[in-house]
C-alpha cells in the first residue's frame, strides 16, 4: 500500500514571514493561484509549505482532480 506523503502547512502569518512579504502579498498569490493551501475545519487558511519555494510567474497545476 503507497504511503501518503505529509505535506508541512503554515499559518498565513507564518508563511508571509518565512518568504519576507506581507500578509495581503500571500492573499494575493492565493487568489492568484500560486500557492496551494487548505481550509481547516474552522475556516482557518493553511498554505503548504513547498509551494512556497515555486516559481510564482506560474499557477499552481491543481492535478488531475482540481
Amino acid at each position: 500500500m503507497v504511503q501518503p506523503i505529509a505535506r508541512r502547512t503554515l499559518s498565513i502569518n507564518h508563511a508571509a514571514a518565512l518568504v519576507d512579504v506581507s500578509r495581503r502579498t500571500i492573499y494575493t498569490w492565493l487568489t492568484a493561484g500560486k500557492l496551494e493551501y487548505v481550509r481547516t475545519a474552522g475556516g482557518s487558511v493553511r498554505i503548504f509549505e513547498d509551494s512556497l519555494w515555486r516559481e510564482r510567474d506560474r499557477p499552481v497545476d491543481p492535478g488531475p482532480h482540481g
